[in-house]
C-alpha cells in the first residue's frame, strides 16, 4: 500500500493512467499535472497547474517515459499548454522526493543533481526494459506489415544493435522466417548472435550489409544509418529506426534517395499503452513501497 504517500505526475500519454490507477488503488494521494483534457477524472486524484506550491509536499514525482527535452518541456498529449520544468520547481521539491522517468536527458540529469533530488531511470533497469521489449517487437512487426508488400517470412532483414530490444526482434523475425543479420559491436554479443542460429555482423562494416535489405530495424541511439550506407542500400528498402529521438538514421539523406525511412520511438505507448503502462506500474509501485520503508527506517 502507499497510504500517505504523495505521488504527482507530469504529463505522459495513455501509459500513464494505468500507473495513476495503480497508484490510487494503493491508496497514494495522486496529484495530475498536464491532465486538463482528460475527458474524466479520477476518483482520488486531483487536478492542479504545475507550480511551486504544488510540488513543495510531493514525495514522489512521475514523469513519462522521455522525462523532458533538452529545454526542460515535457510532453503530454492530454495537456494544450507548454509544461515546463524549470529550476524553481526542481528547488522547491522536498529533498526526500524521488522522480521516476523512463530515460532522463542531461538537462533533467543536471536540473535534479543540482538540487540533490533522487533520479531513477526505469529503462535503465533490465526488468522494466526486457518487459518493455515485448510491445515493441510487436509494434515494429506491425510497422513492417503496414509498410512493405512482401512478407517477413523469407525477408532479408537486418537489425542494429543488441541490446534488450535488438535481442527480442532478432528472435521474433528469426522465428518468423526472416533471413536475418544482426550488427553489434561487442565480442560476447557476436558469439550470442551466433548461438541463435542468426548471422551476426560487426556494426563496422555495416555498408558491406544493406545492399539487399529488404528492411533495416535500428535500436542504436546515435548516428549510424549515415548517407554513406543509405547510398548501398535498395531504393525499396524499409528503415524502421525504433532509438529514441532524433534516432541513428539520416532521415534528410533518406528522404533524398526516394528510401522510406519511419522514425518510431514510444512504440509501446502507441500499439498496448495498457500493457506498457501496467508494466511500468508495477515496477514503480514497487519501487515506491520499497523506498518509502527504507526511509521509515532511517528517521
Amino acid at each position: 500500500m502507499l497510504t500517505g504517500i504523495h505521488v504527482a505526475f507530469i504529463g505522459g500519454d495513455a501509459r500513464q493512467l494505468e500507473v495513476i490507477k495503480k497508484c490510487i488503488q494503493l491508496d497514494a494521494t495522486v496529484t495530475l499535472i498536464g491532465f486538463d483534457n482528460l475527458e474524466s477524472i479520477y476518483t482520488g486524484a486531483t487536478r492542479r497547474p504545475l507550480s511551486c506550491d504544488v510540488l513543495k509536499d510531493v514525495d514522489v514525482l512521475i514523469l513519462p517515459i522521455v522525462g523532458s527535452d533538452d529545454n526542460g518541456v515535457v510532453d503530454s498529449i492530454f495537456c494544450s499548454k507548454t509544461l515546463q520544468l524549470t529550476d524553481e520547481h526542481a528547488a522547491s521539491l522536498p529533498k526526500h522526493c524521488v522522480v521516476y522517468t523512463g530515460m532522463a536527458k542531461p538537462y533533467l540529469q543536471k536540473l535534479l543533481s543540482k538540487h540533490q533530488i533522487t533520479l531513477v531511470e526505469l529503462l535503465e533497469r533490465d526488468d522494466v526494459a526486457i518487459y518493455n521489449s515485448i510491445p515493441t517487437v510487436e509494434g515494429a512487426l506491425m510497422m513492417a506489415i503496414q509498410n512493405t508488400d512482401i512478407t517477413i517470412h523469407g525477408a532479408n532483414i537486418l537489425v542494429l544493435g543488441f541490446g534488450r530490444v535488438g535481442m527480442s526482434l532478432a528472435r521474433s523475425l528469426h522465428a518468423l522466417g526472416a533471413r536475418v543479420r544482426v550488427g553489434a559491436n561487442h565480442p560476447e554479443q557476436i558469439a550470442r548472435i551466433y548461438e541463435m542460429g542468426i548471422t551476426p555482423f560487426h556494426t563496422a562494416e555495416l555498408k558491406l550489409h544493406v545492399s539487399n535489405a529488404d528492411v533495416v530495424f535500428n535500436t542504436v541511439p546515435q548516428l549510424i544509418l549515415t548517407a554513406e550506407v543509405i547510398a548501398q542500400m535498395p531504393q525499396s528498402t524499409l528503415i524502421i529506426d525504433l532509438a529514441s529521438k532524433p534516432g541513428g538514421t539520416d532521415f534528410r539523406y533518406a528522404e533524398r534517395r526516394g528510401i522510406k525511412a519511419l522514425l518510431t520511438p514510444s512504440l509501446p505507448g502507441m500499439v498496448a499503452p495498457k500493457t506498457a503502462g501496467r508494466i511500468i506500474a508495477n515496477t514503480l509501485s514497487r519501487l515506491i513501497s520499497e523506498h518509502s520503508k527504507k526511509r521509515e527506517e532511517t528517521t
